[in-house]
């Protein structure tokens, strides 16, 4: 039996999306949504230390980065770094996945940019018709360009200096995009990558071409098409199903089912705040993404590949197998946590990414005549 293909987890949402906008199964749904309602309300009263309190964020700089087609993208840097000012600081850029934002890197962004070592300084945006950033045009909504969209936010917001990239699912994919489009950049300044919960291609055979968001399916098409022409009456839709919505999210989203409800809510809350037709606009580039040739540009560099074991949304298998095309990448497997690792599991996430810091970091020297640091590149090991 199939395993749920990539897209499957919006494509349930829509469908119950679908499904209530045709007054399809409406008592079953008022039922079942009165039961989550309660189990929701019972996990938050039993969550109430710990992981169940976001925490206070360190400050960012917002700013925008206009595309290469002119969409513009929403930004955040943030640097608390104090050293001394000839000190190298690696820059990091956080990319997110599919239907999320910049506030996937929840944890990340304070456990990152407290680090002294090494200092780093953080870079996050959110992709083009994601979160802040610009609703772009159908037919510029593809992985090619979100790869450009990259490059351009790292030429506007961090032109010189050694990089660590880091991009979790779509993101990931949006790395591999990058190298295909600028190999040199992997050799010239980017000493470290961190694919998480990601894939190099064959989505498609997780299932997707019976996902029910596939642009094949003709309630995709109605859905998509009714977004357009009544997005208001999407909105209360979405509204009504909301808690079958946020329990659909929870199953696919974490592997733990008494994960913290506000952890839940962080991801619904991304997910509802894009547009359905934005969404489905992506999903051809995602089942077409084909990116194994691309991999090669990325192993001069410090790897590291993560993911959940239970992911339901990109198979764990998908990330063994950029291990096996990648083996100088360190693998880090997280027992039974879903496709969010970095909010399910920040602790090891961080822990993982700061080794990656720390490996990518060591590739630093000074310039003899200039005193500046520059990037020193390792060959691949035999």
């Amino acid at each position: 039996m199939k395993r749920p293909g990539v897209w499957q987890t919006v494509g349930v949402a829509g469908g119950v999306v679908g499904a209530a906008a045709t007054g399809v199964a409406v008592g079953a749904a008022a039922r079942k949504r009165r039961e989550i309602a309660s189990a929701r309300r019972r996990l938050a009263t039993q969550m109430s230390e710990g992981a169940s309190e976001p925490g206070v964020l360190p400050p960012g700089e917002a700013s925008s980065v206009t595309a290469d087609d002119g969409v513009r993208l929403s930004c955040e840097e943030i640097d608390l770094s104090d050293g001394p000012d000839d000190a190298p600081v690696l820059t990091v850029v956080l990319v997110h996945g599919f239907a999320l934002d910049r506030r996937t890197w929840h944890f990340q962004r304070r456990s990152l940019a407290e680090l002294v070592d090494p200092a780093v300084r953080l870079v996050l945006y959110d992709q083009r018709s994601h979160g802040r950033s610009e609703r772009a045009p159908r037919e510029s909504c593809t992985i090619e360009q979100l790869g450009r969209d990259l490059d351009a936010v790292i030429r506007a917001l961090a032109p010189e200096g050694p990089l660590v990239l880091v991009g979790h699912s779509m993101g990931g994919m949006t790395l591999m995009a990058l190298a295909e489009h600028r190999p040199e950049l992997f050799t010239e300044r980017v000493l470290g990558v961190a694919l998480v919960s990601t894939s190099a291609g064959e989505v498609a055979s997780a299932g997707l071409q019976g996902a029910l968001l596939s642009r094949h399916n003709p309630l995709t098409r109605g859905v998509g098409l009714l977004a357009r022409l009544q997005p208001r009456l999407v909105d209360v839709v979405r509204g009504v199903a909301g808690d079958l919505i946020w329990a659909i999210t929870r199953s696919f989203a974490y592997g733990d089912r008494s994960v913290a409800p506000w952890l839940v809510d962080l991801v619904d809350t991304m997910i509802s705040s894009n547009a359905v037709d934005a969404l489905t606009d992506f999903v051809d580039t995602v089942g077409t993404h084909d990116r194994v040739a691309a991999l090669p540009a990325l192993a001069g560099c410090e790897l590291l590949v993560a993911a959940g074991e239970a992911d339901r949304v990109i198979p764990f298998s998908h990330s063994e197998r950029l291990a096996a095309e990648l083996p100088d990448a360190v693998l880090v497997r997280f027992p039974g946590v879903g496709h969010l690792p970095m909010l399910e599991q920040p602790a090891t996430m961080d822990e993982a990414l700061v080794g990656l810091l720390q490996r990518s970091a060591a590739r630093i020297v000074a310039e003899p005549t200039t005193g500046r640091a520059r990037p020193r590149r390792f060959r691949r090991r035999a």
